[in-house]
């Protein structure tokens, strides 16, 4: 079942780039844009990246953070992060238990071929781990703006 606003977050720890980890308990005491998308460097998920990177300090002068999620494996993220200069955590959800969780581990489909992938979509948490927006099925020109704003509003 997915998360809907008012939701809490769950528990979670996964890894990030870097060797790092990004659980739960990272997501309270600041407000957080929790995005999901498909996979690294690819045109419309590193459009994505850079508009998230590109509006980096106006986000943290609003007092929100920026937090990237996709299946692939943390030596992925770490060569995305480096090549296009990304100053924000990927998380690793390799097993898509975060994906399921905020209901983005989904069937897609193209060129009348169906299969199992990340919906691209964003996730506005609040200080206290409450998803207060969400963005499903996201088009990347103006989605930086458009959550940056709804964060400004919280």
């Amino acid at each position: 079942m997915a998360l809907a606003v008012g939701d809490p977050v769950p528990d979670f720890s996964l890894s990030t780039d870097a060797g790092g980890t990004f659980s739960a308990d990272d997501l309270r005491g600041t407000r957080t844009i929790l995005y999901f998308y498909p996979k690294d460097d690819t045109p419309g998920c590193t459009k994505e990246a850079h508009a998230f990177r590109d509006r980096i300090e106006v986000f943290r002068a609003a007092g929100v953070a920026v937090v990237g999620v996709s299946a692939d494996p943390v030596a992925s993220h770490d060569r995305f992060k480096a090549k296009h200069a990304l100053n924000f955590p990927l998380i690793s959800d390799p097993d898509k238990t975060l994906a399921q969780i905020f209901g983005v581990w989904v069937e897609k489909s193209m060129y009348g071929k169906k299969y199992m992938g990340i919906e691209r979509a964003s996730f506005l948490i609040d200080e206290a781990g409450v998803v207060r927006e969400i963005w499903r099925k996201v088009k990347v020109p103006g989605h930086a703006d458009a959550v940056l704003a709804a964060a400004k509003a919280l």
